[in-house]
């Protein structure tokens, strides 16, 4: 058993690189949108948000001024729209607003789909970039994956499982007795995904046989400000108005995402997610994860049985793509490109069969620490909360519970020593540890589960 240690990057390593970003559609057809739809996007946005300028219609709608400059024309020709001012710059600086016909028409738009925001990219965009950032493959040595798990302590032949699993982006079972850090373990491979794993690129949403879903989740995604495009804020505005080569502003440049769920994931939350009054969907959670890593903690105890979650499963595990369902019944590929990891403090054969554990490439047990290592992980809480170390009080929680009978738990470390800490606080005593302080400690702690 060793402490992992926090080490410098080799010179040698390069974190993984971003994809490619998607470029910006120079024409309407490539951006995949028809003139109708664009033109009934233009209408409900103004109908929402009042008269715009043309410059800043665009850049509400995440297109080239060049491209909405068509629809723009049309509904002015179809007596939709009128021009309330301007100046010589030409038409991308012209206001624009609605005619009480116009009106009539964003209602009606309204009425078949009242989503406003970015313009929503092909579902086969969506496809291409995904798997253009898949999680397999990704470059993942010990020397840069030491570093997110450096707080922790943990034996090292675990540890050298965990690069693999990453590496091959097939999904892992962390399982093992409570509080000895699968959670910790699990959040510490999201972490390395998350800032080493390289930037990715998700659509805000996309369209598929005219329905609309969306993606992009600022609750869930972090955004990465890194630049792409050279020059100042200004210019680059410019460049996605009028030019060409600039990023497709539709996308949103983000980290690798790491969402995690617990007892409260049930079916439905892995389904669209259909809003009837506004008539698009939202993507499903797991859905958010792609590229990234979708973590299910304490696996086994969610609103649906674990033998549910593996028939909705068993295939996309296999194959790496999933099926969504729009209202109409009518379904559509999309893929299922992220590390899922499923952590458990249940025992697996009680929880899924051999068909299942087949299916998840990589298994990692966390068991009970052993004495040198359980030192170890008390030394350094003691170290973090800048207390003593007493190997005395340390000698009487095994005397007392762990050579009773009671399973030690590396998260004992950390409870036993907090409440000391708030002990005393309490008595107005400076922070330290001691045999005694450590017995009323556990005493409160543990002495209800002896």
């Amino acid at each position: 058993m060793m402490a992992t240690t926090t080490r410098p990057i080799a010179a040698e390593w390069d974190a993984n690189p971003s994809p490619e970003a998607p470029t910006s559609p120079d024409t309407m057809k490539e951006s995949g949108l028809s003139a109708s739809f664009i033109s009934e996007m233009i209408l409900r946005t103004i109908y929402a948000r009042g008269p715009m300028v043309g410059r800043d219609l665009g850049q509400f709608l995440c297109l080239p001024f060049k491209i909405i400059q068509q629809p723009l024309r049309y509904l002015k020709d179809e007596k939709c729209i009128q021009i309330d001012g301007g100046d010589l710059v030409g038409e991308v600086s012209y206001r624009f607003s609605l005619t009480e016909f116009g009106r009539k028409r964003a209602v009606d738009a309204m009425e078949q789909c009242a989503y406003i925001g970015p313009a929503p990219v092909p579902l086969e965009d969506y496809v291409e970039q995904c798997y253009r950032q898949s999680v397999t493959g990704l470059q993942c040595y010990p020397e840069a994956l030491r570093l997110p798990f450096g707080h922790l302590v943990l034996k090292e032949d675990m540890f050298n499982a965990i690069g693999p699993a990453i590496i091959s982006g097939r999904s892992v079972f962390i399982y093992g007795p409570p509080g000895n850090g699968k959670t910790a373990m699990a959040r510490a491979i999201g972490e390395f995904m998350n800032t080493a794993g390289g930037s990715i690129y998700v659509p805000h949403a996309f369209i598929a046989d005219g329905n609309i879903v969306t993606v992009y989740d600022p609750s869930l995604h972090t955004t990465d400000d890194t630049p792409t495009e050279f020059g100042d804020e200004a210019d680059a505005v410019v460049r996605r108005l009028l030019n060409t080569g600039a990023t497709d502003s539709r996308w949103v440049r983000i980290r690798r995402p790491v969402i995690v769920t617990g007892g409260e994931l049930d079916l439905p939350m892995l389904d669209l997610r259909y809003n009837a009054e506004a008539n698009f969907y939202q993507a499903p959670i797991h859905f958010k994860a792609n590229g990234g890593v979708f973590l299910i903690d304490d696996f086994g105890r969610q609103l649906c049985s674990p033998k549910e979650l593996l028939n909705r499963w068993i295939l996309p595990l296999e194959d790496r793509h999933d099926f969504l369902t729009v209202s109409s019944g009518k379904k559509f590929q999309v893929p299922f490109e992220q590390l899922i990891i499923f952590s458990t403090n249940l025992d697996p054969k009680d929880l899924v069969d051999d068909a299942f554990l087949r299916r998840i490439r990589h298994k990692v047990a966390i068991l009970a620490p052993t004495r040198e290592v359980y030192d170890k992980i008390f030394a350094n809480i003691c170290k973090k909360l800048g207390m003593n170390f007493d190997a005395t009080a340390v000698d009487y929680v095994y005397e007392r519970y762990y050579n009773r009978g009671r399973s030690p738990r590396a998260s004992d470390c950390r409870d036993l020593l907090e409440t000391v800490q708030s002990i005393c606080r309490y008595r107005r005593q400076h922070v330290h540890l001691t045999r005694d302080l450590m017995i009323e400690a556990s005493a409160s702690f543990i002495a209800e589960f002896a």
